[in-house]
Order: structure tokens, then C-alpha cells, then sequence
């Protein structure tokens, strides 16, 4: 049980989350994505896989190999603020970059919401651990369930279908994290309201 947990919590990863949301966010909503080319989708892909996760991971390896943090799980809090500054960097310049391209309104507004929850992160981390693994995916259903309510492009049962995989992910914290339970629902609550009231208000930088 343990295992399927610890693989559970790989694959979800809250650095892959962005990427994940963006994908499945123009393949549910075609109001934010039938007017893109399949090359330009295919390149904004790209280009956010490098900056939010790539870029993160990267440095994130360095950290470890220099001796600032013990391990890429980053286990005390107090190693976690670095990294978190680091990514809230990329994902600045992943907000950017994709304002230099024809995308929806939507789209800018769902990576100001993921901006958002890093920075609200950062700012509880600093005092209190947080379960990150629940911020990103709180952030992913709060983004989809933003766009449903802008635009009812697909069914509730696809929104369904995350919000049992976001219950096996906060178990999986639960049981391998060192997470306790208001960790688990503080990091989903955060990152959900971010990225939910950005979209659903419009709100983008």
C-alpha cells in the first residue's frame, strides 16, 4: 500500500500539475483552445513543460547536489522556501511567454491563478508545512471547475473522475507525506480558491 502511495504522489507531482492542468484544460474547453493551431498548441506544451518543470526539476538537482536541501522530497519546511522562490520565477516567465502568444483570456487568467497558489504557498511554508502535492492538485480542479462554470464545455463526470484521484492523493500524503490531515485540506483549499477565483473573475497579469 505504501508503494502504490509513493508512486501515487510521483505521478502527481505538484511540479507536473501546470503542464497537466494547461493540457487537459484545452482538451475539455474548446472556447480557450479551437483557435489555436495544433503547432502552436504543441509548442506552448513545450515551452511550459520546460519552464514549470524542467527549469524547477533542474534546479531543484542542483540544490541537493550542493548540500542546500537533503533530498529532492524536501522533507523539512524550512528547505522547501528556496525552491518555492525559484518557481514562482518560472512560472512568472512561463505567464509572460505565453503572453506573447494569441491565447485566451482564460489561459492567462488559469496561470495567474498557479502563480498565485505558489506565492500563498511560500507564504504559509514559511511558518507552517503545507502539503504542496494537494496545492497543485486543488489548483487543477479548481482552473477546470472555473472553466466549467464559464462555459459548460464538458461533463461533470470528467470533473468527477479528478476529484476521486485528488482523494487518493491526499490519502497517499497522508500515509507516506508525514502530512496531517489540515495539511492535506489547507494545501487543497489554497491551491483550488487561487486558480477558481482567477479564472472565474477574469482575473490575469
Amino acid at each position: 500500500m505504501r508503494a502504490l502511495a509513493q508512486a501515487l504522489s510521483v505521478a502527481l507531482h505538484p511540479v507536473v500539475m501546470p503542464l497537466l492542468t494547461l493540457v487537459l484544460a484545452f482538451r475539455l474547453d474548446p472556447h480557450i483552445s479551437f483557435f489555436l493551431p495544433a503547432p502552436v498548441q504543441w509548442f506552448t506544451f513545450g515551452m511550459v513543460a520546460v519552464m514549470t518543470v524542467v527549469f524547477p526539476v533542474s534546479s531543484a538537482v542542483l540544490l541537493w547536489r550542493s548540500g542546500a536541501i537533503s533530498g529532492l522530497t524536501m522533507p523539512l519546511r524550512e528547505e522547501r522556501i528556496v525552491p518555492l522562490l525559484m518557481t514562482m520565477l518560472y512560472l512568472g516567465m512561463c505567464l509572460y511567454l505565453l503572453h506573447r502568444g494569441p491565447h485566451h483570456p482564460a489561459t492567462y487568467a488559469l496561470f495567474t491563478g498557479v502563480l498565485l497558489a505558489v506565492a500563498f504557498t511560500l507564504a504559509v511554508t514559511l511558518r507552517w508545512r503545507i502539503s504542496a502535492h494537494m496545492v497543485g492538485i486543488g489548483g487543477l480542479l479548481g482552473g477546470l471547475s472555473g472553466l466549467q462554470l464559464l462555459h459548460g464545455t464538458f461533463a461533470p463526470l470528467e470533473l468527477a473522475v479528478l476529484i476521486v484521484l485528488a482523494g487518493a492523493l491526499g490519502s497517499a500524503r497522508l500515509l507516506v507525506g508525514g502530512h496531517t490531515g489540515g495539511q492535506v485540506a489547507a494545501g487543497t483549499a489554497v491551491g483550488f480558491l487561487c486558480t477558481w477565483t482567477c479564472v472565474v473573475l477574469g482575473i490575469q497579469l
